[in-house]
């Protein structure tokens, strides 16, 4: 009796998220994102520490008068400071030197605080990474249900509506916006503190302030990728097997619509970087930018290097976190095909 032919193996699922081509394409994105994180770290360095360097005025009489009080600074207090934190040294000394305290992950210690860089750059981590999860959840909050509710009523009034607020908020600079928040909620209604952080709530304004650009840009792209979803041939499909527009809309048209609004949610996480310089100053909030400020201020170089490294390897790490979620959403992407 012939026996019966062995049946080919099946390929893997392309939904599966650890298949070869799957763990490829992680691998590479881990050491695409590594080496972006290695030349972003020597390029910002060095780029902070020239800029330091070719500010007007005497750095050592600066970061005295930081130490001390300006009323207290004297020459001999700024040849004190010269002397101990080495400023009389040639700047390719003094770059290399920090050069290999980078390889060591040493940021070196503020020259007004006379702290590690390290535990200063921890605490204000803390209040700018919440800061942006506040920004970020209103902007979900109102972006999203706006964007869906427009892509499936196109040329509606909603759509009318949100169109004109994105044009508005996305022309509107985040410290204009900012003093409109202060002036209206803050002083003529008094529901939130004008600025700091001594108060529950007072996290809400700077966070109304990044959110409220990043929500009007977000309905739009919402909108655009919900209406591509509902016009696809698999959307149509499943309407032919008997579901109705809401269980179609859910299973098959959200996750569609979800990968270019992550993307998007990468691309705009320098809003929230570049932002936050701005609006933690005028709010007065303790995170990275309201830091580099004080430190451009006081010619704190170790903190000015350590915080725009900071910055620079948030919106590296968003965007690795952002791939692997259009990753995880498109299984085409996992599979080595352009989506």
């Amino acid at each position: 009796m012939t026996p019966a032919p062995s049946q080919p193996a099946r390929p893997p699922a392309p939904d599966r998220l650890f298949t070869a081509a799957a763990l490829a394409t992680w691998r590479r994105l881990l050491l695409r994102r590594a080496v972006q994180v290695l030349a972003l770290a020597l390029l910002v360095g060095t780029a902070c520490f020239f800029m330091a360097r070719l500010l007007p005025g005497d750095m050592a009489t600066r970061i005295a008068a930081g130490r001390y009080g300006y009323d207290l600074v004297s020459n001999a207090a700024a040849d004190a400071v010269r002397a101990e934190l080495g400023l009389d040294r040639p700047a390719g000394s003094a770059l290399l030197h920090w050069w290999g305290q980078l390889l060591q992950l040493d940021l070196g210690q503020s020259l007004v605080t006379g702290l590690p860089v390290w535990r200063e750059i921890v605490h204000q981590l803390g209040a700018t990474l919440s800061l942006a999860a506040f920004a970020l959840v209103i902007a979900a909050a109102l972006g999203l249900p706006l964007g869906i509710g427009a892509g499936l009523r196109p040329h509606g009034v909603l759509d009318r509506l949100t169109l004109a607020l994105a044009v508005v908020l996305r022309a509107m600079p985040p410290f204009l916006l900012s003093l409109v928040l202060m002036l209206v909620v803050a002083v003529q209604w008094g529901m939130l503190p004008v600025a700091g952080d001594h108060h529950g709530g007072s996290v809400l304004l700077p966070a109304l302030a990044l959110g409220l650009g990043l929500a009007a840009g977000l309905a739009r792209v919402a909108r655009g990728a919900v209406r591509a979803a509902v016009a696809s041939p698999a959307y149509d499909f499943a309407r032919t097997k008997g579901l109705s527009d809401r269980q179609a809309l859910l299973h098959h048209g959200l996750r569609a619509a979800a990968v270019p609004v992550v993307a998007y949610l990468g691309v705009q996480a320098v809003l929230l970087v570049e932002g936050a310089v701005v609006v933690e100053t005028l709010f007065a909030w303790p995170g990275i930018g309201h830091a580099l400020v004080h430190a451009i201020f006081g010619r704190d170089v170790p903190m000015i290097q350590g915080t725009a490294l900071c910055m620079g390897l948030l919106f590296v790490v968003f965007n690795l976190l952002v791939d692997a979620a259009c990753l995880m959403l498109d299984p085409r992407q996992r599979q080595g095909v352009d989506a």
